[in-house]
């Protein structure tokens, strides 16, 4: 079955209803560009809102850009993440999980086949369009790119597909990209940060018919 990412969460309501419907991962985003930003504290509330991992309940994905250590550290004081989603140079994406010891997904914009990680550092990498110069924050934007790209890439960890994914694209997103899992933020909101539990549950379930639908490889 594919997995499912819910990224930029705000509210309490929404972190239940990802949990009843068996999300994978849920995304809290500590970049304060973001429509979509939390504080620590904020994050604490949500995280106590819904069943933890080793309660049924979905893992908690921590997503920064370029952020400092310590600015890590006091988000990590006050919730348990379970993941940390990194928008910054490898070097720096592989310094943070040797630090904080926790699984690192480290964001790529990719524009060509050449453009896809080969490096098996890392735990794990979000797929997505990559930045343009006119963009004040990286994800969240609703823009996707050929995801036909990654259909034979070879991949040296676990991966997901991101970047303008919503209910009615991402069963031609996983078929097209054979991608194990998919991340949405904006794809299932009604505006920037204010997410839409119809929206949700409608990804959520043509996620998981996608898998039904995917062609046989011969």
């Amino acid at each position: 079955m594919t997995g499912v990412k819910i990224c930029g969460i705000r509210d309490a309501r929404t972190m239940l209803l990802c949990a009843q419907l068996k999300v994978d991962w849920v995304g809290l985003v500590f970049c304060e560009a973001s429509p979509r930003f939390v504080t620590a504290d904020e994050a604490a509330r949500l995280h106590e809102s819904a069943p933890c991992a080793q309660d049924g309940g979905p893992l908690r994905v921590g997503l920064f850009v370029k952020s400092e250590d310590r600015f890590i550290e006091k988000v990590l004081q006050s919730v348990p993440l379970d993941i940390l989603q990194i928008y910054d140079t490898s070097g720096r994406a592989t310094e943070i999980q040797s630090r904080f010891g926790r699984p690192v997904w480290q964001a790529r914009g990719i524009a060509r086949h050449s453009d896809l990680p080969m490096d098996p550092q890392m735990a794990g990498y979000v797929i997505e369009a990559p930045k343009q110069e006119q963009d004040c924050r990286p994800g969240g934007l609703g823009r996707t790119f050929d995801w036909s790209l990654t259909r034979n890439w070879t991949a040296p960890s676990f991966w997901m597909l991101a970047g303008g994914l919503n209910p009615l694209n991402v069963q031609r997103a996983i078929q097209e990209s054979q991608t194990p899992a998919v991340d949405v933020s904006s794809g299932v909101e009604t505006a920037p940060g204010c997410k839409s539990a119809e929206l949700i549950e409608k990804f959520v379930q043509n996620s998981r018919k996608a898998l039904d639908l995917k062609p046989k490889l011969s």
